[in-house]
């Protein structure tokens, strides 16, 4: 099947169910305050189906989503503009270092100077930490260490704190720059063509081309999964928002439909606000942690976090120029190997008698 063929279709069936939820599938932490009632999950989802309206709306929603996907795989639709789109997307590829970069270096900044850790729901004194680490992604200097320095401290206050859980995103952002280093335009790539020029005075005491060189010699072979670990790890983040704010929590999730009035958006109950979004999040990360219609999944959680914005406006924009960022790269990158995308490509180019291609995100992200 045609990948972009696909990816237009399944536009289509996100927005479909997207349009029960709306912006309610934010960060809901961020905007409620401690103490939100406790609303009994089991109990909740129960009365909200109760209502012949609720059921008709999410069964037939859940159900008419999964039957246009499968329709998709099975008709293999083609659209010549998504094609094209694609190609355009394909010279975009050297640009996704820079993209993360961006996409935690700002955030790491922002993080510092506003007093918390990484999430705002972990308040920390941190400044010179993460302002650092932010600086020295921004300007790709040392960019794999920097990447490596930001995965361990994560990791490591994750353990007591597991409210970091809400900023996962950063563990695939960090992980991908580990792996695909500082791209250009970058200090790093500028000192390195400085130290291999001939006869330059640094190239003589450089104390760390060398050591770089071995470790990206030994990365190299990993690189080509980078869209993999994009994909996979705010898929993982989208579902742990859907499932636990909102469908396992519901409590602060009515807050926020109250509070904000969506109901005056969409006139419908604000249980089904709650479990529409818990399932529109939750249905777009289960697309990109299989890699189906990847691109359409990504496209479509950003416009989620946009309407968010633009629906709460108390939500931090700040915290999550991360989603915006790495949900860039996965729709410029597509889905990678080890997904359902590649292995149907390779399914189509094997159908037609064609010579494999390059698949999605398997060619070097920094030639």
């Amino acid at each position: 099947m045609n990948r972009v063929s696909r990816f237009s279709a399944g536009v289509v069936a996100l927005f479909a169910l997207a349009g029960v939820a709306r912006p309610a599938r934010a960060h809901v932490d961020y905007v409620t305050e401690p103490g939100a009632a406790a609303v009994e999950a089991i109990e909740f989802l129960v009365e909200v189906l109760s209502s012949p309206l609720n059921l008709a709306l999410v069964v037939g929603g859940t159900l008419g989503t999964v039957a246009l996907l499968v329709a998709v795989l099975l008709v293999r639709p083609t659209v010549p503009d998504i094609e094209a789109l694609r190609s355009v997307l394909d010279g975009y590829r050297e640009y996704v270092p820079w993209m993360l970069r961006l996409s935690l270096g700002l955030p790491l900044v922002g993080a510092g100077f506003a007093g918390y850790l990484f999430s705002p729901a972990v308040p920390a004194e941190a400044r010179v930490l993460q302002v650092a680490l932010g600086f020295l992604l921004l300007c790709g200097l040392a960019t794999r260490a920097v990447a490596a320095t930001g995965l361990l401290v994560y990791l490591g206050t994750f353990v007591s704190n597991p409210e970091l859980a809400l900023a996962i995103e950063y563990v695939p952002g960090f992980l991908a720059l580990v792996l695909v280093g500082s791209g250009r335009p970058s200090a790093d790539h500028m000192l390195k063509q400085v130290a291999d020029a001939p006869g330059t005075w640094y190239g003589r005491v450089d104390p760390v081309q060398g050591v770089a060189d071995r470790f990206r010699a030994a990365v190299d072979p990993y690189e080509r999964l980078v869209p993999t670990v994009l994909r996979v790890g705010l898929g993982v983040g989208f579902i742990y928002l859907g499932v636990t704010q909102k469908l396992a929590d519901p409590g602060p999730a009515l807050t926020v439909v109250d509070t904000y009035d969506l109901t005056a958006v969409v006139p419908v109950d604000p249980g089904l606000w709650v479990v529409g979004a818990g399932l529109t999040e939750a249905g777009v990360g289960l697309l990109l942690v299989a890699g189906y219609l990847t691109r359409a999944a990504a496209g479509t959680a950003f416009l989620m976090l946009v309407l968010t914005l633009f629906g709460l406006p108390d939500d931090p924009v700040l915290a999550h120029v991360t989603l915006f960022g790495m949900l860039s790269a996965v729709f410029t990158l597509g889905a990678g190997p080890l997904s359902v995308d590649a292995w149907l490509a390779a399914r189509s180019d094997s159908e037609s008698g064609a010579e494999p291609g390059e698949r999605e995100g398997t060619a070097s992200l920094t030639d």
